[in-house]
């Protein structure tokens, strides 16, 4: 019984050190490469982003998770700091024009959205199969500073507080 508890735990703790939560990147590297299309036309990528903080917002109609937080990221996170050097966009994953423009009007935000419509974005960044409800934090340089999983309210208060900090 001793020794199956010490499997137990070990095989537990072992996950927990080595959970990456479906993320193929990391904090400290470079923002992978990327170029989207957002909904009013503007292309946004690597050098666009260059000299302001940002963060990636990956979403989808379907996601309850992620139409439970949208709404925080517009009223704690756009609404405080877009009017400094930063960008919040909402990357949308496979769905169509009028998908996206339903769950924007659905969910009242206001922040730029454009749509990964072949997940190649969300690839660059998660591993197969991770599921979505994520934000990506990157610095003025092009660093990942902070990544979420899911919305739970400490780690969104701590992303907030990374946010101010790199501003």
């Amino acid at each position: 019984m001793k020794s199956l508890l010490i499997i137990c735990m070990f095989a537990f703790f072992g996950c927990v050190e080595n959970d990456n939560r479906g993320y193929k990147v990391k904090v400290g590297e470079m923002v992978p490469e990327f170029s989207l299309t957002l909904m009013d036309g503007t292309i946004l990528n690597n050098e666009s982003i260059k000299g302001q903080v940002t963060v990636l917002q990956f979403t989808a109609s379907w996601c309850s998770v992620c139409r439970k937080e949208m709404p925080h990221l517009e009223k704690e996170v756009w609404q405080r700091f877009k009017d400094q050097d930063f960008k919040l966009i909402g990357i949308d994953l496979e769905e169509t024009v009028e998908q996206t423009q339903k769950l924007i009007d659905q969910t009242g935000v206001t922040y730029p959205i454009g749509i990964d419509t072949d997940r190649f974005i969300f690839q660059a960044f998660t591993l197969p199969k991770a599921g979505v409800t994520r934000n990506i934090v990157i610095d003025r340089e092009g660093k990942i500073v902070f990544l979420t999983r899911l919305f739970e309210a400490k780690e969104f208060n701590e992303m907030i507080e990374v946010i101010n900090e790199e501003l």
